[in-house]
């Protein structure tokens, strides 16, 4: 990995000076308030003027609004150090910034406007950061990390059928599918690389003991099941076949998470809560595979995959790599510790709400609240982190 390349001074806020800062803190105030306002929405409190139906609106805005905010803010600060390259920051960075707030704003007043706006207008986010990591990467020469734009690529196709799907059906399933889809498989290639990393270097400096084994064809194996699996469930979700491809990518992905060692890692919440985030993957697939068998509702494994995985693993990413891109120490402070807690609570509850309809209304209040509580605190905590001026400069 190439070092972190030095910041251009760009003449401006502190807060546009790398991308990890703008889209890891309005990804997550963004997260916190859609909960806040779905809650009510889901129980006929209040009304979103959105061409979606509820359920699409809460869809669409967490897997196509907060996180492609929290991805982009990752790769924007990732890519540099894979290719060498400056960072995107100033002017063209707050293009993207206000690219994203456009497609909020568009996608929750559609009712007023038109479908066909607020796609082009929601759209245009997810195409200029495609654009924009694919040039880097290229201009980086950094091949291998091409697969990460086209997980991008497959997060706008998803978003373009979500959008296209709602409007001609009345609910999108597809473009929904889709989009979970590029978000397990995008934590399975990034979190593959980065959980044993992490875990690895820690270990390293603790002496003697077991460490994560190095990706090899097992991992290789794994991640192919998972896009088989996937791909199956996209098309198929209720057949026998994506029943059993779902269940084996499961155990393959279990497999493949004991081998980094997390085990030896609790006293370091940094690095054992990117183990905890990494088990919602597993989880989701086995829950997702009795769901294929007509033993489960849907719901349990897509939240499973949703809240567990996608909302803890993208916290653990956003607090680490703040702290460490701005010169702090890499310390999980008792208020982060503490949102980690409330996202794993928030997505027990979600699952448990799946499975036990006569606790759902409690349960669902409680994996709201949980999750808003979280990534609100986490906004408040980080701040100074997001807005100050880095550490030693």
């Amino acid at each position: 990995m190439s070092p972190i390349p030095r910041l251009q001074n760009q003449g401006g806020p502190a807060f546009l000076s790398y991308g990890f800062r703008p889209f890891f803190l309005l990804g997550s105030i963004f997260g916190a308030a859609a909960i806040m306002a779905w809650l009510p929405e889901f129980f006929g409190e209040i009304s979103i003027p959105t061409a979606f139906a509820p359920r699409d609106w809460h869809v669409h805005e967490m897997l196509f609004g907060f996180l492609p905010a929290v991805v982009t803010g990752f790769l924007l600060t990732a890519i540099p150090n894979w290719t060498g390259r400056l960072p995107l920051q100033g002017r063209p960075l707050l293009v993207l910034v206000l690219a994203w707030a456009a497609g909020r704003v568009a996608v929750s007043t559609s009712a007023w406007t038109s479908w066909a706006f607020a796609a082009a207008v929601d759209l245009s986010f997810l195409g200029l950061v495609a654009a924009a990591a694919a040039r880097e990467v290229i201009a980086g020469k950094n091949w291998r990390n091409l697969r990460v734009v086209a997980i991008v690529v497959l997060l706008f196709a998803g978003n373009a059928a979500f959008h296209w799907e709602a409007h001609a059906y009345g609910s999108a399933d597809y473009g929904l599918r889709t989009g979970i889809s590029a978000a397990v498989l995008l934590i399975a290639l990034i979190g593959g690389r980065i959980v044993p990393s992490f875990t690895r270097n820690w270990l390293a400096r603790r002496g003697p003991g077991r460490l994560p084994a190095s990706f090899g064809r097992f991992d290789a194996v794994s991640l192919a099941g998972a896009v088989l699996a996937l791909a199956a469930w996209t098309v198929r979700p209720d057949s026998a076949v994506s029943g059993i491809l779902l269940a084996a990518a499961g155990l393959l992905q279990a497999a493949r998470l004991a081998r980094w060692a997390g085990d030896r890692t609790w006293a370091d919440r940094l690095v054992v809560v990117l183990h905890v985030a990494y088990a919602f993957i597993p989880l989701g697939f086995l829950l997702m595979a009795a769901s294929a068998f007509g033993k489960l509702p849907a719901s349990a494994g897509v939240h499973a995959w949703t809240v567990g995985a996608v909302g803890l693993m993208t916290m653990a990413v956003m607090s680490r790599a703040s702290l460490g891109h701005t010169g702090r120490a890499l310390v999980a402070s008792a208020p982060v510790q503490a949102v980690y807690a409330l996202i794993v609570a928030a997505g027990v509850a979600r699952i448990c709400a799946a499975v036990r309809p006569d606790a759902a209304v409690a349960l669902l209040h409680v994996a709201g609240i949980a999750w808003a509580l979280a990534f609100l605190g986490f906004s408040v905590s980080y701040w100074k982190v997001f807005t100050g001026p880095r550490f030693g400069r």
